[in-house]
């Protein structure tokens, strides 16, 4: 993968004074769903959670220093404003406080899929910006401190650091003690080779951000604290279907997940929807492919586009069942895809290569650690 520069615009904005870190992560889908928080500052999560990476649709992002008062952001090839701005900006003030440096920094990033819709953006864009910031400001984080520190930029980011199957730990307590015990990992799940069919039905950013919806549903649905508390018991359903190489089982627990999941929204004060009538035509032709015999089940983030779990011989089909829907929907076929990474990296020859924060951190093959 080569460097994406700046445009011109944003170059003559500033003056580079350091090297460059350049990395790129995936986004990954949760099959047993992160959905609230227990604290708002450090994203602590009420459950923890549990995802897949995958090989589509990956961010890459490139960070540098330069001189002058302000970072500078292009976001897609546009000055970054507003709301994705400020995101961006409070995280590398946590970046430069832990690495005690005052430098301003460039950020050009770039996502290969849809922004804001549902299909896990935010977690490689801050995977991404994680692992270059990091190296950028020369932080050496093993692969734990790193998914801490992604978390903060977005909780699902945490998981993207990490290839394969990734667990995402709740933790325990508040404060500094909730922080350490908050992270990712891989946990194996070898000789698993799913394919994930993602039905894109509306590439359109949300009209509620996950954050405000997330706060909403967690503020006011009746039917939020029965979900998470059955959430903590798909999770560990889930990790031992894994184990058993079961993708029937992991299949369901992961649609009965995201089902309640979204039944809590519709259950908020007011009801937040994000299904749509292309949605449920999905989860309808999925309803379908099971009656034929073919094991494929729905999962649905904070979106109205559906990811539909099956194994690599199935995923064929179910695309061309989904395609032949109408033109309202258009599919993509990803599989477990890869850790985020660093692409390129011209950092001080004393510091360049030793920090697993520069390395990939795949771990499709880890195991528990």
């Amino acid at each position: 993968m080569t460097f994406t520069p700046a445009s011109p615009a944003v170059t003559e904005r500033a003056a580079v004074t350091g090297p460059v870190a350049e990395s790129v992560a995936y986004p990954n889908i949760a099959l047993v769903k992160y959905w609230g928080k227990r604290d708002e500052d450090l994203f602590l999560p009420v459950t923890g959670s549990l995802s897949m990476t995958l090989d589509i649709f990956p961010t890459t992002t490139s960070v540098r220093m330069i001189e002058g008062p302000t970072d500078v952001i292009e976001f897609n090839g546009v000055a970054a404003t507003g709301a994705a701005r400020t995101r961006i900006e409070t995280f590398l003030d946590l970046v430069r406080a832990r690495a005690g440096r005052a430098d301003r920094a460039m950020v050009v990033t770039s996502n290969a899929g849809p922004t804001g819709a549902g299909l896990a953006s935010s977690a490689s864009g801050f995977a991404a910006l994680a692992t270059a910031a990091a190296a950028a400001y020369e932080l050496d984080l093993d692969g734990r401190a790193l998914s801490r520190l992604a978390r903060r930029g977005s909780g699902s980011a945490s998981r993207s650091i990490f290839g394969g199957f990734v667990v995402w730990h709740a933790g325990e307590g508040e404060g500094e003690a909730g922080d350490l015990s908050s992270y990712a990992e891989p946990i194996g799940g070898d000789g698993l080779d799913p394919a994930l069919v993602v039905a894109v039905v509306n590439q359109g950013a949300k009209a509620v951000s996950s954050r405000a919806a997330m706060r909403e549903t967690t503020a006011t649905s009746p039917f939020y604290r029965p979900w998470a508390e059955s959430s903590v018991l798909d999770l560990a359903e889930m990790r031992t279907a894994i184990a058993r190489r079961d993708l029937p089982a992991i299949g369901e627990i992961a649609e009965r997940n995201a089902l309640g999941m979204h039944a809590t929204m519709l259950t908020a004060r007011p009801g937040i929807r994000y299904l749509s009538p292309h949605s449920i035509a999905v989860l309808d032709a999925v309803l379908a492919l099971r009656a034929d015999g073919i094991p494929a089940y729905a999962t649905i983030d904070a979106g109205p586009n559906v990811k539909v779990l099956c194994t690599r011989a199935d995923a064929p089909r179910v695309s061309a069942v989904l395609d032949g829907l109408g033109d309202f929907v258009t599919t993509r076929t990803a599989h477990i895809g890869p850790g985020a990474s660093l692409t390129t990296s011209s950092a001080s020859p004393e510091t360049s290569g030793t920090s697993p924060a520069r390395a990939d951190m795949s771990g499709a093959a880890g195991g528990d650690r």
